[in-house]
């Protein structure tokens, strides 16, 4: 494929994850057809089909992609300072949860998984665990002791400051100086428990 095809291919994916994304906020996993989804991106159906032959397809890619850290290829948390590497860690995973449409995408899945318990494993095993599986890598190749446990025990400190009240709130917005907060205290908190 050439640079430009790939490009277009790339452009057409974006504005279909993008109008998926949008119709399935404001009408909800059931209610959002894939023709409608083509309208709304401005691509042929053909085109859609192509790149994502199902509606679980494409809901997988919206979950893959909200949960791709943006710093991903940049450097990795120092393991031999545990402070800096947790501090780090702590601080991508408030931006991956305080990012738009983060928390509707949650209530989509609880309010559809009844119906659509696809939803709920797609959002944890595409979602969720490969996050979780890279922080628990990272600790334990700093040596913690039980870095499941950790690895738990740290990214719930944060998110249930962070994102959980949203979930039930639509006003909670604690701000970034609150949300810094919450890390470092975290990361106190786990340095005195596993250091």
């Amino acid at each position: 494929m050439s640079t430009y095809h790939q490009r277009v291919a790339e452009q057409k994916r974006a504005a279909i994850l993008d109008a998926a994304t949008g119709l399935f906020l404001a009408s909800g996993y059931d209610g959002t057809s894939l023709a409608k989804i083509a309208d709304a991106a401005g691509v042929s159906k053909a085109t859609l089909f192509k790149q994502f032959p199902t509606k679980a397809a494409l809901f997988d890619a919206i979950v893959t992609e909200s949960w791709q850290v943006e710093d991903a290829d940049g450097p990795e948390p120092p393991v031999d300072d545990l402070e800096a590497g947790l501090t780090a860690i702590g601080r991508r995973y408030v931006e991956l949860l305080t990012r738009p449409g983060m928390t509707a995408l949650f209530r989509i899945v609880i309010a559809e998984l009844p119906r659509f318990p696809e939803l709920g494993e797609a959002q944890f095993s595409r979602g969720k665990m490969p996050y979780f599986e890279s922080v628990r890598r990272y600790l334990s190749d700093a040596k913690l002791e039980d870095p499941e446990m950790a690895a738990t025990q740290f990214l719930g400190m944060i998110s249930n400051f962070v994102f959980w009240p949203s979930l039930l709130l639509t006003d909670w917005a604690p701000g970034a100086a609150a949300n810094d907060k919450a890390v470092t205290e975290a990361v106190r908190t786990m340095i005195a428990r596993y250091r």
